[in-house]
Parts: structure tokens; C-alpha cells; sequence
């Protein structure tokens, strides 16, 4: 296969069809809607420390055929695989860890396709080769210390490892749909204690407020007001500030609100918490949630139970809902390993890394398997849903 690698300035710079042709439409984080409403809306580049450099690979004829969702980092923030005692590791050794390479959906921690390859099965395994020979020449011949693609769908992780990349895992909850018709089946398969204890936290948080799940031309700019309000409220408390601006919901509301659930709560006729969604072709992704007032088990609503009431009407294999939370676990929600892969340039410097993260995979199996033991459901068959 003749093929160029070819670095681009940003995702808007390429046209959406190209894109969207090497993406695929399983995953809304990697689509040119969603990147491209980041870019223009400035949540990444300028000061951002989030500098779009997606590479592609054209073929013979010039057009695009495969690429990497990729930005030139100058710190480590918003990426949910942390990285930042490599970084003074490297620094103490006298190296410059910033600038480095990231492939991924900034602030995404949402598990999806790091190698787009477009529609061709016989030719992804060339363009994947391709696609990782370019990052990694981008990284050596820019100086850089390495390239890092974090959230790799499980499917690609083989391709990343046989280029002999760096692998690390970590834990998130995910929420699997084994069948159910509804919330109730999904009950009858947890214990009797965790079966009342839902159901008790459901009646709590759904009592005095009015709870709308809003998709499409549903959402109304009204709704992305009081949501901006709820997201600058976490975000401050979490990050510091947010990572997206404001103009971000806008363009995502314009450019795919089919792909976007948004939960909110009304109390009085007035919008008090909220809970975004993305929805794939087989999965609902769990984003980001806030609220202004203190309502006991609102957020475990909204995020959790309010997701797999969807999930299942969708017809959807699981529900994602981000990085972190083990109070995650007693709500049904399962420990799932997510995959990071490293390409770090300096030889001395690659096999310190290697060495910490073989320590590192055995302990991740070990809190896997604890975490699994402890999950809320039932032993043995399944009763009737109730």
C-alpha cells in the first residue's frame, strides 16, 4: 500500500465526510461533530494546552484513509490516565517530559477507536501500522519524550502492543445489559439488600422533582443554560475550572443533539440538576453532571439508575459512566479494565517505565478481582423480574 502520513492543523481543517468515513459512527466522541465542536468552540488549543495535530494517512490518490485523534500536550490535565510522577521523573533525570503526544478525546475518559480506519477491513491492519510508525516519528523527530493513546477500544489494543507499545490498565465501572426488558429485571438480579436499597434511593431522589430525559430537537437552549450552570459548578469544584466553554454545548447541541440524552431535574418548574449522555451504537456514555441543590441520591439518579433506564429502552449492551467512583460498584455498575498504550522515546527511560507498569498490571488484577467479588448480585439463578 503507497500511503503519505500527513499532519492536518486541526479536525475542522478536514472536511466531515472524510472524517467521519475513517471514524465510523459506532463511537460519538471520535466523530468530526464532536472534535471539531472543541476546536471551534475553544475548549482546546490556544492556551488550552491542548494543540489539535491529528496525523492521516492518504493513500495513492491523495485522500485521507486513516487517522489518529491526536494534540501536541503541554501538561497532563483532563486525560484520566495519570502520568504526571513519569513526568517528574523524567524532569528530575534532567529530561523534558512537555511537550509529549496524545492520542485521545480530551476530557473523555470514555472508552472508543484511537486508530480511525476507516471501512475496509483488509487494509487495517497496514493503516494502523502506518498510523503508529507516524506518531512515533513525529515524537522523534520533534524531540518530544512520547506519545500516549489512552481509552483504546478493546479491539485495538493488539495493534498497539504489536508495535511494541507500553500497555497500562485501569479500573472503570461500566453497567452491562444482560437482557433486561426493564429497571425491574435489571433488580432481580441483585441481592435482596442491594434489590431495597435501590429501591429506596430511587423513591428519595425522585420525590418533589420531576425528572425529563431530552433528546434531539428536545433540548432547547433553555436546557444548555441551566446545564452550563450545573457543569461550571463541578467543574470548579473538581478540576478548578472547567474544561469546556460554553460555546462547546452549543455546537454539540447544533451538530448532534440526536447523539446527545439529557437528563435533567426539575423542581417547581425549575431546572435544579442534570445529567449528559452520549449515545453510541451500542453503548450510553455517562458525561459530566451537576446540580444546585443538595438532594440525597439525585446524582445516583440521574447518573446511574436514570442511564440504565435508557440504556435498556435503546436496547443498548452497557452503559459507560466514566472514570473513577467505586460507590459505582453497589449500584450495579461492574469493574471493567481500560487499557492506556506508551511509546516513550529514551531507551533508559522506556524500561523504567516498563518495569513500573508490570508491577503496576498485577496490582490493577488484584483490585479487579476483589471488586468483582463484591458486586451486588445474586448467587445462583435469576428470580423472576418482580
Amino acid at each position: 500500500m503507497i500511503c503519505t502520513a500527513r499532519i492536518y492543523p486541526g479536525v475542522s481543517s478536514i472536511p466531515a465526510a472524510d472524517w467521519d468515513r475513517m471514524a465510523g459512527d459506532d463511537n460519538p466522541f471520535v466523530s468530526h461533530a464532536f472534535l471539531s465542536s472543541l476546536e471551534d468552540s475553544g475548549s482546546v488549543g490556544g492556551r488550552s494546552g491542548w494543540s489539535p495535530l491529528p496525523i492521516v494517512i492518504e493513500d495513492g490518490a491523495g485522500r485521507p484513509a486513516a487517522a489518529l485523534p491526536a494534540y501536541l500536550k503541554t501538561h497532563s490535565q483532563g486525560e484520566y490516565v495519570f502520568d504526571h510522577a513519569w513526568a517528574d521523573a523524567w524532569q528530575r533525570a534532567g529530561g523534558a517530559y512537555y511537550p509529549k503526544l496524545q492520542i485521545s478525546v480530551p476530557f473523555t475518559p470514555a472508552n472508543g477507536p484511537r486508530l480511525l480506519l476507516g471501512p475496509h477491513p483488509e487494509q487495517h491492519g497496514d493503516l494502523a501500522r502506518a498510523l503508529l510508525a507516524a506518531a512515533q516519528q513525529v515524537a522523534q523527530d520533534n524531540g518530544l519524550s512520547s506519545a500516549h493513546a489512552t481509552f483504546i477500544a478493546p479491539e485495538q489494543v493488539p495493534l498497539f502492543e504489536a508495535a511494541g507499545w507500553l500497555l497500562r490498565a485501569d479500573i472503570q465501572f461500566h453497567w452491562e445489559n444482560r437482557g433486561y426488558r426493564a429497571f425491574d429485571d435489571f433488580l432481580g438480579a441483585l441481592s435482596s439488600a442491594r434489590r431495597k436499597n435501590l429501591r429506596k434511593e430511587r423513591a428519595a431522589a425522585q420525590g418533589g422533582v420531576t425528572i425529563r430525559a431530552l433528546t434531539g430537537d428536545a433540548i432547547l437552549p433553555e436546557h444548555w443554560d441551566a446545564f452550563w450552570a450545573f457543569y461550571q459548578d463541578t467543574g470548579a469544584r473538581k478540576w478548578g475550572q472547567p474544561y469546556l466553554t460554553r460555546a462547546a454545548f452549543d455546537l454539540i447541541g447544533a451538530r448532534m443533539a440526536d447523539k446527545v440524552l439529557l437528563v435533567m431535574a426539575f423542581a417547581e418548574g425549575q431546572a435544579v440538576a442534570g445529567a449528559l449522555n452520549f449515545i453510541g451504537r451500542d453503548t450510553l456514555y455517562g458525561r459530566y453532571w451537576g446540580a444546585m441543590v443538595d438532594k440525597p441520591f439525585l446524582h445516583f439518579e440521574l447518573c446511574y439508575y436514570q442511564a440504565i433506564d435508557a440504556a435498556i429502552a435503546m436496547g443498548l449492551s452497557r452503559v459507560e459512566a466514566g472514570a473513577q467512583g467505586q460507590h459505582k460498584l453497589a449500584r450495579g455498575y461492574e469493574p471493567v479494565q481500560t487499557v492506556s498504550a506508551h511509546y516513550i522515546v529514551d531507551p533508559s527511560f522506556r524500561r523504567a517505565v516498563a518495569d513500573f507498569l508490570v508491577r503496576e498490571r498485577a496490582g490493577i488484577a488484584q483490585d479487579q478481582q476483589w471488586l468483582g467479588e463484591h458486586a451486588p448480585f445474586r448467587k445462583g439463578p435469576l428470580p423472576e423480574a418482580e
